[in-house]
This record gives C-alpha cells, structure tokens and sequence, in this order.
C-alpha cells in the first residue's frame, strides 16, 4: 500500500491492539502457542473440542484473528501498518492451516477463517518482498518449537 495510515486506520489500529490485551484474551493466547499444535481436525477436536474451556480459548483467539483480517481485507485497517506490527496472526494461520480444508468440508462453510488466509497469502508476499526468507526462516522456527513442545508434552 502506498498510502499512508489515515487516524480512522491508526485509531482502529490502536483498538484492534488494545483488545489483544485483555486479559481473558492474553491468556487464550498463551495457551494457544503453547498447546494448540495440530495436524488433523481429528486433533484440533482432541485438543480444543466445542464446548470444553480449550475450545474455547483456542476459537477466542482464532476468532479474534479472523475479525481483525476481515478489517485488514475491508481496507478498515491500513495494511502496511497492520502487516508491521500484527505478525502474530500469521502465527495463528500457521497453526490451524492444516486442519482448514477438512473443517470447510465438514461445516460446509467455504468461508471458514477465508479472511486470514487472504491476509497470510499477502502477507507472505509482503514479507518476502521487504525481508526474502523471513517466512521460511519462521516456519522453520515454529517447526523446532512445536518439536520441542511436543517432546515436552510426551513425558
């Protein structure tokens, strides 16, 4: 984007930001970087099932994520800014991306988390073009970390 931010954008910028503090939300992050680690949908249910308080703090921070890139993919957020300072949600994208084919087949939704997949496909590209392997270097990253997890997890 070759504008720059307007105060609507940066004031809802803030906003977006400040809710990410909130304290219920905080620690549904914390949880989710820590145990949300999944391969299949199979996975995603024995780990964050509906209904139980890990599908809650798991659907709180994916939900949150999918509101803000729908802000992001409706010009509300200015994309530069958000794409410099809100990487976290690529994170997120990273983690459920395995198990969003099967969930839209299942639910029969093809719009299922479509917001931050639009937004991570840009956002890759935006990256790759101001810091070329900034993204495999961060999956590669993740990959050791949920390794490690993982292995931490077993004993």
């Amino acid at each position: 984007m070759a504008t720059k931010p307007t105060h609507d954008q940066a004031q809802l910028h803030l906003q977006v930001y400040d809710l990410r503090r909130e304290t219920r939300l905080r620690q549904a992050r914390d949880w989710f970087f820590r145990h949300y680690v999944v391969e299949t949908f199979d996975d995603a249910m024995r780990i964050a099932a509906p209904g139980t308080d890990e599908g809650a703090l798991a659907m709180m921070v994916i939900s949150y994520w999918e509101q803000a890139c729908a802000l992001l993919n409706h010009g509300l957020l200015h994309e530069d800014l958000f794409f410099e300072t809100s990487g976290e949600f690529f994170g997120v994208w990273t983690r459920v991306r395995p198990i969003v084919p099967e969930a839209r087949q299942r639910f029969v939704h093809a719009q299922f988390l479509a917001h931050m997949e639009k937004a991570a496909k840009r956002f890759e590209a935006w990256m790759e073009s101001r810091s070329p392997g900034h993204i495999a270097a961060m999956q590669e990253f993740m990959r050791q970390a949920t390794s490690q997890l993982a292995a931490g997890t077993k004993h």
